[in-house]
């Protein structure tokens, strides 16, 4: 097979016949131009995807004679391309290692885990010179340790013509850490930066020529709602000036009641805090979880209903969470719980909920306004999206569609077993139906998880509230919920006969949005194609982990409506993106609900803000940024591709001639390539050898073998007694076992508090289980590595001198016929105490014991014997003189003759006799 390993083919007319080119918008073509005359690195803004330039660089390279590799490619993007390529020359399902060696000669597409990958490479299972180029998602994911750098880095040094090119829908991920976009850059081996905002003015003219139909609805949110959310904020603005004031040397500008608002504010705060988290008090990790509870708090109040809210916040109020957290005994928290409960009882302690806002515009859009317009329209086949953030939302508005919301606020308050006394006038139908309110009652009420972790104080408070509020919109309904619901327009609601509204509660038990209860195993498009009469599909932002799913959603559907029942950045912009490349004459007519002069509408702005600024911070760095000539690894001297100890050494007495360093070897074990460590040993100028072994995870010497453990595996294993068993293999075959405890970088080197704390009180803790452990394996060595860097290091010195392993023998140790001839020929308490005896050794213990019999048979040997068996006069030696060597020394004998006290006693006695004592020195 003839393979095109050019990196930047010819553009011509021929290489376009494959290119939809119509269909993209200019600024799409403009990148998609841009990377095929060369390598470079795309950053957008987030929700203008860019699946639709990668399908058509895809479609390009097509072909039998071309070799593409696709990296980090989500299995449902893997499917997406796999049909939009018509299924030709794309391979997404690689089995064993002989296939895969077979579907690489055949050319195409090839969409690879990386852990598979960089084995292959390693192996020289693919031709890495005929390789045509290798595409890059996530880019922004890609830092100098990981597998998809050291793929690419074996890839350049054997391959100076393919391409490489590069995505990333990230703009802030590029802003953390010291030159992170240079060092990201440096690991792609690019040179060329292409960044792409929203404000870019070729985006905003590309999709201005299409826009949706937008109406915006600013909802105002209710006294009692404005109230709560005040108390909130100065909760969190009092605990915000503590943990400045508590920490005064560290840096905090990003530690505002506004950026706390933000979705990935934690995550941001948790990385830049990981360095020095065991430096910071318990006070201060402490109102670092309070943060994040008061938010949790604040969203829960607009997300969710009223009952859900009071549930929560009596959750809150109880004697054992307020033990460990000192937001709870603020005055402003008083205030709090004291107007939470106006949210559910009126003044007169009635069952009456304040309804969400957003509740009654969403009905009066659904009753009202959709069916006018399909009146006008005259098409029953309309079909409206509604977008939520999260899957309990979706469950919330079928039930208040398919149900009415006074329903479902009454059957939540007996599952939350909320005392009701008395119920208001609205309320009164919905205790009319007894079957339903009984079945509710009999339900068993999960315990709360915020109850159960509340009884731990101290250390775990930390962990309890984070659990608390993960687990609150998990189970508290006992409900599994769905990422997709879809509902069925009555024929009154279409009519327009029967515009109810929520102060009506006659029509309770009408069903004037009908559910469509299946949904298991039926496609998406089969379900709405079976559908005559108008949809209402209720869907989260994103059904699956992957950028494609909403995108994939508008086009099956097609929807005639779209309501945008929370704000998402990105779903905004993908609905552009679909109403841009659709151009029809109907535009669509999307519905933006939002609650104005609120955290909400703050959160949302606040996230537009920061891509802005990640942006004006990427164009300035790429104005300012010195990029070297060889960084794109083309040439030698690319400083990225230098390997330690592999320059040639001069030999002096050979006349200054270049002498070539000697092959080093690791034998890696193949499930270690899901770590940093074998690419940082390889770029030490160390060989990797990947290769499946049953004992250990690194073979550095014949003698030297590593069982690598990070330290949530090490407590695992320690609990389970895998790395007992572990340990004991790595005795029996080898002479020196260790046992690597390696540590995050990004985290301090030394046990943190979560770790010394056992879940079960009788257990002992891990250190005690360590000394256990190296008690029970004298030849044990432990060592503790801060970082796969500091492995790395310890592992090049620990083989300087040394002989290199091979890999036969690396298989063979461990194998069925060693376990066999351990388990079933041999005693296996013999063998762990033989091995222990001086002069037997990993290479003589299997002959020894078959042709010893039993330790009398070799106390009777004599020292010529033993050496026929061991194979060695020094071995033999050594095991002859351990077991006929007297215990007691010959002159310790002859002083005990003279009365010197056996226990160890004075030798004043022996002075009276006079005798002399022994000369010491």
């Amino acid at each position: 097979m003839e393979f095109n390993s050019e990196a930047n083919p010819n553009v011509n007319d021929t290489l376009f016949d494959k290119v939809d080119i119509q269909y993209m918008l200019e600024f799409e073509t403009q990148i998609f131009l841009d990377l095929v005359r060369t390598d470079g690195l795309v950053i957008a803004a987030k929700g203008l995807n860019m699946d639709l330039i990668i399908l058509n660089i895809l479609k390009v390279y097509q072909d039998p004679g071309n070799l593409v590799l696709v990296l980090n490619a989500t299995d449902s993007e893997q499917k997406y391309f796999d049909e939009k390529l018509n299924r030709q020359h794309v391979y997404i399902q690689h089995e064993t290692g002989n296939t895969r060696i077979e579907e690489y000669l055949c050319g195409g597409i090839h969409f690879l885990p990386s852990r598979i990958l960089v084995v292959d490479l390693l192996k020289n299972r693919i031709p890495i010179d005929k390789i045509t180029g290798i595409i890059v998602l996530r880019a922004h994911k890609i830092f100098e340790s990981c597998n998809e750098a050291f793929i690419l880095k074996l890839y350049r040094q054997f391959n100076k013509t393919g391409f490489i090119k590069a995505f990333s829908n990230s703009p802030q991920s590029f802003t953390m850490g010291f030159c992170h976009v240079e060092r990201v850059m440096r690991a792609l081996f690019v040179k060329e930066l292409h960044i792409w905002p929203r404000f870019h003015a070729l985006v905003r003219s590309s999709l201005k020529k299409h826009e949706p139909q937008v109406m915006e609805l600013h909802i105002p949110i209710t006294e009692q709602m404005k109230t709560i959310q005040t108390y909130i904020l100065e909760i969190m603005n009092g605990t915000v000036k503590e943990l400045k004031r508590i920490n005064p040397g560290l840096e905090m500008q990003e530690v505002t009641v506004e950026n706390c608002l933000t979705k990935k504010f934690h995550k941001i705060l948790q990385a830049q805090m990981n360095e020095i988290w065991h430096r910071l008090s318990n006070k201060s990790t402490q109102l670092i979880a309070e943060l994040k509870t008061l938010r949790h708090l604040l969203l829960m109040m607009f997300y969710s209903d009223s009952v859900s809210f009071y549930s929560t916040i009596l959750e809150y109020r109880k004697a054992e969470y307020a033990r460990s957290v000192d937001w709870v005994l603020n005055s402003s928290a008083e205030l709090l719980f004291k107007s939470a409960g106006t949210l559910v009882f009126s003044g007169d302690k009635e069952f009456n909920p304040v309804f969400c806002p957003k509740w009654e515009a969403l009905l009066d859009i659904l009753k009202v306004e959709i069916p006018a317009e399909i009146r006008k329209s005259g098409s029953k086949d309309s079909t409206v999206l509604i977008l939520c953030s999260d899957q309990r939302t979706c469950y919330q508005l079928n039930e208040i569609l398919s149900s009415g919301p006074h329903l479902y606020l009454f059957m939540l308050a007996l599952k939350k077993k909320i005392n009701l006394k008395s119920l208001s006038d609205k309320f009164k139908n919905c205790s009319k139906i007894p079957e339903i309110a009984t079945s509710s009652e009999s339900q068993p009420k999960p315990q709360s998880r915020v109850t159960r972790k509340k009884a731990k104080t101290g250390k775990e408070s930390e962990e309890k509230m984070e659990e608390a509020q993960r687990d609150e919109d998990e189970d508290v309904d006992n409900v599994e919920f769905q990422s997709t619901y879809i509902l069925t327009m009555s024929q009154s609601v279409l009519d327009g006969s029967n515009e109810t509204f929520l102060k009506d509660t006659s029509t309770l038990n009408e069903s004037e949005f009908t559910p469509f209860s299946q949904m298991e195993n039926i496609n998406l498009t089969e379900i709405c194609g079976s559908i005559s009469a108008p949809k209402i599909l209720i869907q989260t932002f994103k059904g699956d982990e992957n950028y494609i799913s909403l995108q994939n959603t508008l086009q099956t559907l097609k929807p005639s409506f779209v309501i945008m029942y929370h704000s998402n950045v990105t779903a905004v912009r993908e609905i552009e993106m679909f109403e841009a490349h659709r151009s029809e004459e109907d535009h669509l007519k999307i519905y933006f609900l939002i609650h104005a002069d609120t955290v909400e509408e703050q959160a949302y702005l606040t996230g537009l803000r920061r891509e802005k600024e990640a942006f004006e911070f990427l164009i300035e760095t790429k104005a300012n940024m010195v990029v070297p000539e060889d960084q794109d690894g083309k040439s030698d001297q690319c400083m990225t591709l230098q390997r330690g100890g592999l320059s040639p050494q001069k030999n002096t007495r050979q006349g200054g001639q270049s002498k070539e360093p000697a092959r080093r070897i690791v034998i890696v074990d193949m499930r270690e390539f899901r770590s940093d460590l074998p690419s940082l040993i390889h770029k030490r100028g160390i060989d990797i050898e990947p290769v499946t072994i049953t004992v250990g995870d690194y073979i550095l010497t014949p003698e030297i073998c590593v069982e690598r453990k990070s330290i949530s595996d090490l407590i695992s294993s320690l609990n389970s007694g895998r790395l007992y068993q572990q340990c004991m293999q790595m005795q029996r075959f080898y002479v020196k076992p260790m046992l690597l405890i390696e540590f995050d970088q990004n985290r301090p080197f030394g046990w943190s508090h979560q770790y010394m704390i056992s879940e079960n009180g009788n257990s002992f803790g891990i250190q005690e289980k360590l000394l256990l452990l190296t008690i029970h394996f004298p030849k044990l060595k432990i060592i503790w590595s801060p970082s796969p860097y500091a492995t790395a290091q310890l592992f090049e010195e620990l083989k300087q001198g040394k002989d290199e392993p091979t890999i036969q023998s690396a298989v063979a140790v461990g194998g069925d016929e060693d376990l066999d001839a351990i388990e079933t020929k041999y005693n296996s308490n013999i063998y762990d105490f033989v091995q222990r005896l001086p002069g037997i050794t990993s290479k003589n213990i299997d002959i020894f014991l078959r042709k010893g019999v039993n330790m009398q048979n070799v106390n009777n040997k004599s020292e010529e014997e033993l050496k026929l068996i061991l194979g060695n006069s020094i071995d033999a030696k050594a095991l002859y003189s351990a077991l006929h060597t007297e215990c007691v020394p010959v002159e310790e004998k002859k002083e005990n003759k003279y009365g010197r006290n056996r226990g160890g006693g004075s030798g004043r006695a022996n002075l009276r006799r006079g005798i002399k004592p022994p000369d010491r020195y």
